[in-house]
């Protein structure tokens, strides 16, 4: 959420940073200037309400202790009592009314992210690897179907369209990479491992901007008070919620698998093949709370342990900053790591399988998720996160780079004392 303070002071500012986005979100300041004008003057209205009730009140005591007549002013000290109660109500609707405008604003992008109305104007920031040589690359589904790595007519009967269900050897890979990953980013890069709940409160939802925004796409329960968790994200980002912590304790550094949960309403008729967009997956989710000073060097470290990931497994990839018109709606910069498929598409694609974000203070002033700095203040964090990485995609990505001429698929060296063997056959 944005700071009103910011607003109100730099409006202008805040309109051209919106405008970038290309979402005409830049219209919405003059709403929020102008009910900000209303619940600052209805404050300032209770305020000299109060005081001058607490002016007769007095008034009121001395007479009586001089045992001098008060009730004309006892009238009065109900009339005013009636309009503070107006001027409350007034006041919490202005304030409700505002802080819903805000929390449907975008965060700001980064001065440093390259301006752009979609992803054709992301740039690329570097590659890693090479593209396997492979002579005629079968994709992932037809793969899968001959190995029995999964079974989406049994996840179609069991859930509907939009649903794995991995089987045999399929589903030991599945479970050999999450632990793969989780036993990097703990030993290697320094993460602590929690392993939270799927469902999350609806102001955990809120406090990291998946909600209001977002609500047609996530599974709702309990009559949307409870979801079921779209990302680790909400989780690990919420478990200092409305608390403050020492400057000495930062940063913070979290991962843990979950499932993922997600309708993607808007996204009907892309990627419904095979196993690339599914309504539930698995992902190894990276978060750190940070100092703010800190937080883009952050960014840069973190994207780092997500790339090692496919460094490790040998996957041909690159690392895309995406542009201000293509950025998540709470996110001030991103780099998106795009793994290659060579069976995806028509001669291959690169797929997206993490995503690596700086938050600035954006989640933080939702949540209410402060630090005291050295002299004692108390500051907004800095929040951020990735994928560290997200299935099944890399599983799909993997499979197909690591195809053999006679059908099998090879496991990368450094995961198969997770997986127990060298192939799959």
């Amino acid at each position: 959420m944005l700071d009103i303070r910011l607003i109100r002071e730099k409006p202008e500012f805040v309109r051209a940073r919106l405008a970038t986005r290309g979402g005409g979100e830049e219209t919405k300041i003059d709403d929020v200037l102008r009910i900000d004008a209303e619940r600052r003057k209805s404050e300032t209205e209770l305020q000299r309400l109060q005081s001058e009730r607490n002016r007769l009140s007095k008034e009121i005591g001395g007479r009586r202790s001089r045992k001098e007549p008060s009730e004309e002013l006892e009238a009065q000290v109900r009339e005013i009592g009636e309009q503070i109660a107006g001027s409350t109500a007034r006041a919490n609707a202005f304030d409700q009314e505002q802080r819903n405008l805000l929390l449907n604003i975008s965060n700001l992008p980064h001065e440093s992210v390259p301006v752009g109305k979609d992803a054709t104007a992301n740039r690329v920031v570097r590659t890693w690897g090479e593209k396997p040589q492979l002579t005629a690359p079968v994709d992932h589904v037809a793969l899968g179907t001959k190995l029995n790595l999964f079974n989406l007519e049994w996840a179609a009967k069991l859930s509907g369209s939009g649903f794995i269900c991995f089987t045999g050897a399929g589903a030991k890979l599945e479970r050999a990479l999450i632990n793969f990953m989780i036993d990097l980013h703990t030993t290697e890069h320094g993460y602590f491992q929690v392993s939270p709940p799927f469902v999350v409160r609806r102001d955990c939802m809120i406090g990291t901007s998946q909600l209001p925004k977002f609500e047609s796409d996530m599974y709702g329960l309990e009559d949307n008070q409870l979801f079921l968790a779209p990302t680790a994200e909400v989780q690990l980002t919420n478990l200092h919620r409305e608390e403050i912590l020492n400057i000495g304790d930062l940063p913070e550094k979290f991962t843990a698998y979950t499932p993922c949960f997600r309708r993607e309403a808007g996204a009907a008729g892309r990627d419904t093949r095979g196993i690339i967009r599914v309504h539930q997956f698995d992902k190894i989710e990276l978060v750190k709370v940070v100092a703010p000073d800190k937080s883009y060097e952050e960014l840069e470290s973190l994207t780092a342990n997500a790339e090692r990931v496919l460094q490790l497994l040998g996957l041909h990839y690159r690392v895309v900053e995406l542009c201000t018109g293509d950025l998540g709606f709470g996110s001030a910069k991103t780099y998106d790591i795009e793994v290659w498929s060579p069976g995806s598409g028509d001669g291959g694609a690169f797929l997206e399988v993490s995503s690596c974000s700086n938050f600035e203070d954006f989640q933080a002033r939702r949540m209410q998720l402060r630090f005291k700095d050295r002299d004692g203040k108390n500051r907004l964090c800095h929040t951020l996160n990735g994928s560290g990485v997200a299935l099944p995609r890399l599983f799909a990505a993997l499979i197909e780079s690591y195809q053999q001429p006679d059908g099998s698929v090879r496991i990368p060296e450094k995961l198969q004392p997770h997986f127990g063997a060298d192939k799959i056959e």
